[in-house]
Formats: C-alpha cells, sequence, structure tokens
C-alpha cells in the first residue's frame, strides 16, 4: 500500500481524501468552531490546497467597486464636507482675511464717508491736524477743503469763553484754521508767559529755593498759573489791537499821538473799553508784574556795582526803557517769551541788541564789488538778456515748475500742477501768524511815536476804573503783595473758572501744564 503522502492525482484515493477534508471543514462550522482564513489542513498532510476564504451571500466587492467608478459623481463622499476640504477652506479665509488686513490705512479711511472722516478728523488736537496736512496730498486737500467744520467743532469744544469774547468769531461760513490758529497761538503764549512768572515768583519773592520748598508751594503755584492766562491773554490781545490802531491812527492824521494834546490816550481808552470792569481791573492789578518781571529779567542777575558783575562776566547793563517799550508794542508777548526763554544773560543781552539793532537800523546794502582780472584780462560777460534770465527763475522758484517751458508742457499737466499750487499755497494759514513782523515803512511811522514805559497802561486804565466807578478810590486797587496774595488763594477758584471759561466748559480749555510745550501755528 502506498505511503500516505504520496496519493495520484485523479485516483479514487484522491476524491476520498478531498472528500474527507470537506466534511472535517463542515463538521467544525456547526461546533460553532473558530473559522480561519485559508484552507483547513490535516495536521499529518503537508499538500496545501487553493482554496480561498468562503465569501458571504450577496456581496461583490469587484461589482461595487465597479459600481462607484461607474458612478462616481454620486458618491456622498463627493457631495459631504471632508477633513481635508475643512482646512482648505478655513485657510482660504485666513488668507481673505491677511488680504484685507494689509490695505493701508489710509485707503481704508479715505473710503469712509466724507461726514464719518470730518467729525473723526475733528475730535483729534489742533497740533495733529495740522501734521496730518503734511501726510500727503489727497489729506491735505481733504482737510483744507472741510476746514470749516473742523474750525467750528473746535471753537464749539477747545476755545474758552474769554478768548472769544476778545477775538469775536466771524460769519460762520468765514471760520478757517487761520482764526482758530491764531488763538491757539494767542494762548499758547500767554500759557507760556504764565509759567515763566510764576518759576520767576516763587523763587525771588516766595523764596522757595530748595526742591522740598518748591514742592510744598506747588498748589499755590498752580493756581497763581492758571490765574494768570487769561490775564496774559488780555495783555495780548492789548498790545496787538494797540499796534494796529497806531498805525491807523497816524495814516489816517498824518502824524502821531506825540503831536496830539491829550489827557488819556484815545487809542488805549478805544482798547479798555472793549474790556468789561472785572477784566479791566484784573488786568490793571496783574500788569506791573508782568512788566517788571520782563524788566528783571533783561538785567544782570547781580545788583551789586560793576566790579563784582565784570568779575561774574556780566559785562553788559540793563537795557533802555526804549527797548523793553520797542519790543513789547512792535514785537508783542511773542518777543518778550522769546527773549525770557533764551538762557544766559550775555546771549540774551546779544539777542535783545541783534533785534533792537534789525529794528530801528535799516538795513544796508553791500555793494558790488568788482571783478579783477589777471594783467587787465577780465570774463567776459555774458549777452544773454538778464530781464529774461530773471523772469525764467522767479517763473521756477515761485511756481516750483519743472524745467523747461510751459509750452512743452502737456495742458492738463499745466492745469494739474496749478490747482495743486493754488491748494497749498492759497489756503488761509498762508496769512501769518499774529503780530507778524511790520514793514520797513510802518515801522518809521510807528518808532518815533512810541509811549514811554510809565506811559502804558497805568494812567489811561487807572483813570478809567475810576470814571466807570469799579473801584470808590485809588486806594482799594491791590498792588504788589495784595496781587500775589490774590492770585495764590485757595477760595473763589470755582467761580473765576466759570467768568473765565464758562459754565459748560470741557476741561481741553483749561491748557494743562504740558501744553505750553507745542505751538501749532509754528
Amino acid at each position: 500500500m502506498d505511503p500516505p503522502h504520496i496519493t495520484e492525482f485523479a485516483s479514487q484515493r484522491y476524491f476520498e481524501k478531498l472528500r474527507q477534508l470537506s466534511e472535517s471543514r463542515e463538521h467544525h462550522n456547526d461546533a460553532g468552531s473558530q473559522t480561519q482564513e485559508g484552507p483547513v489542513l490535516a495536521e499529518s498532510s503537508a499538500f496545501i490546497l487553493p482554496i480561498g476564504r468562503a465569501k458571504p451571500i450577496g456581496h461583490t466587492p469587484h461589482e461595487t467597486q465597479k459600481t462607484e467608478k461607474r458612478r462616481g459623481n454620486f458618491s456622498l463622499r463627493g457631495i459631504l464636507p471632508t477633513r481635508s476640504s475643512v482646512d482648505h477652506e478655513a485657510r482660504r479665509q485666513s488668507t481673505d482675511a491677511t488680504k484685507k488686513r494689509s490695505t493701508p490705512f489710509d485707503q481704508l479711511f479715505l473710503a469712509l464717508p466724507n461726514e464719518l472722516k470730518i467729525q473723526i478728523i475733528a475730535s483729534l488736537p489742533l497740533s495733529d491736524i495740522l501734521n496730518i496736512r503734511l501726510a500727503s496730498r489727497s489729506w491735505h486737500a481733504m482737510i483744507t477743503i472741510n476746514e470749516c467744520p473742523i474750525a467750528r467743532y473746535h471753537l464749539k469744544h477747545h476755545i474758552p469763553a474769554y478768548a472769544k469774547r476778545l477775538y469775536p468769531v466771524p460769519d460762520p461760513s468765514a471760520i478757517r484754521l487761520h482764526y482758530l490758529c491764531g488763538i491757539w497761538h494767542r494762548l499758547h503764549v500767554a500759557a507760556k508767559l504764565s509759567y515763566l512768572i510764576c518759576e520767576r515768583v516763587t523763587k525771588e519773592i516766595f523764596l522757595r529755593t530748595t526742591e522740598t520748598q518748591r514742592l510744598e508751594f506747588e498748589p499755590q503755584s498752580e493756581r497763581m498759573r492758571r490765574r494768570l492766562i487769561p490775564l496774559l491773554f488780555t495783555i495780548f490781545h492789548f498790545f496787538e489791537t494797540y499796534r494796529t490802531m497806531h498805525v491807523e491812527y497816524i495814516k489816517e492824521h498824518g502824524h502821531g499821538l506825540a503831536r496830539e494834546p491829550y489827557t488819556i490816550n484815545p487809542i488805549e481808552a478805544k482798547i479798555m473799553s472793549m474790556y468789561d470792569d472785572k477784566t479791566l481791573l484784573r488786568v490793571h492789578q496783574v500788569f506791573p508784574l508782568v512788566i517788571s518781571s520782563f524788566c528783571r529779567r533783561l538785567r544782570p542777575p547781580s545788583y551789586v556795582g560793576r566790579f563784582e558783575r565784570s568779575i561774574r562776566g556780566y559785562l553788559k547793563d540793563k537795557p533802555a526803557d526804549e527797548v523793553y517799550v520797542t519790543a513789547m508794542v512792535i514785537g508783542g508777548l511773542r518777543q518778550v517769551e522769546k527773549f525770557w526763554e533764551i538762557k544766559g544773560y550775555n546771549s540774551r543781552r546779544g539777542a535783545v541788541d541783534n533785534w533792537i539793532h534789525s529794528v530801528w537800523k535799516e538795513p544796508t546794502e553791500m555793494a558790488a564789488k568788482p571783478r579783477r582780472g589777471f594783467m587787465g584780462l577780465t570774463r567776459k560777460k555774458s549777452t544773454a538778456n538778464e530781464s529774461d534770465f530773471g523772469k525764467s527763475g522767479e517763473t521756477h522758484c515761485n511756481g516750483r515748475g519743472r524745467q523747461g517751458s510751459e509750452t512743452d508742457r502737456r495742458g492738463s499737466d499745466v492745469s494739474m500742477t496749478n490747482h495743486w499750487e493754488n491748494l497749498v499755497f492759497n489756503t488761509s494759514l498762508a496769512e501769518g501768524m499774529p503780530m507778524g513782523e511790520l514793514s520797513r515803512e510802518q515801522l518809521k511811522m510807528l518808532l518815533p511815536d512810541l509811549p514811554t514805559l510809565q506811559e502804558i497802561w497805568a494812567p489811561t486804565a487807572e483813570a478809567l476804573i475810576l470814571d466807570r466807578t469799579i473801584v470808590e478810590r485809588p486806594q482799594d486797587i491791590k498792588r504788589n503783595a495784595q496781587v500775589l496774595l490774590e492770585l495764590i488763594r485757595e477760595d473763589g477758584a470755582a467761580e473765576e473758572d466759570e467768568w473765565w471759561y464758562g459754565r459748560s466748559a470741557p476741561d481741553s480749555v483749561r491748557p494743562p501744564l504740558e501744553a505750553i510745550e507745542e505751538d501749532p501755528i509754528e
């Protein structure tokens, strides 16, 4: 008998063995035994029959794959969002947001409605508004065109009541940034001078020299500074109006006040009629303090003799009274502030002398020196027409045009250039600052007719105070120490703020200490 492992293919024993294997597999399935993948073989047989795993009924994976391939467009996988599609959509949205954030701020702001833009810009400080004008042409044009609503907003919310009383608001259609900047310039000068005077009074009159003493005296010094600002603003208005009216008086009458007999200065009386009783009395009481502080600033720091001053290096004596009068009447309080801020007595006196020399002396033109040549040989003068050169140079400098004649340019280019030049150089701010420089003809008329230092303000103001019966006797006018105690007293601050600034004035109309460091008009 053949060995069991040798079986002839297609023999009877081959089919018996195949049948036995099939029966043993069905027996294992009926007993609930664990099925195994692949063929089930006898342990004694090493033969491996290529019989696959039994397929479940109705399961045709090949047909399913064909159906999915044939109907791929209708699969739920293409309709429902997958994780990769969600991530891609999130990245796309973040990219779009980044593109939106990368848009420049000025383009986003300029895309807003005009009313909203003006409302946002008007709420900024005046110095920031003037700086925005320098950013670009579009910003400059937008603020220049809409300066009326911006100026009206600042006049309503940031200008104190006493400034509006002295400088009445013009016609609403004529309100411009020039009017607004002029008031802020005067407020800046008044605030800065009040701080400088308080520093001098604290140190030299109240004798608060050490740091501890100054800290203890700081509340009184702050009250004095706040009370001096409206009074110095009124003094600024007095000198500014006096200079203008004095020039007009000389032009009208053909001579000055020196040839006109009077008891009360008519120009000063006309100016003081603009002030109410309370303002006139307060300013009259403080005026000697302002004049004495300015005179003390231009004197040598030491009161001793010439020998000690020479040792200390103070070589120049105090200026004459005409210098103080010229500085206050011609230059105004702004010129007083400029002199005050110069450190060092010699430097300060040098600046005063140079300014006085420029006012009193006419500028001399230097004669052109003849050209010298070698052995009588000189350079040949150009035959070009000087008038033509002057015209072309004037066009280039004043018009700020490009090189070449305008005939070579296109008409659109010329029109755009002229429009931009008119927009920049014909704005309201081109009119200049308050108390600007006088012409040489005006100086010739005004300088010989200036009053003395003792005749400015005091005689006319005291006569008007008694004439209006603001006080009954001259002794009732507070002077010197009484004025200083009135400035530092603690009570009455609320009533004074209501009088100077108005009842519903915000804190912005009361300039803080740090506001004196910047002047928007300069």
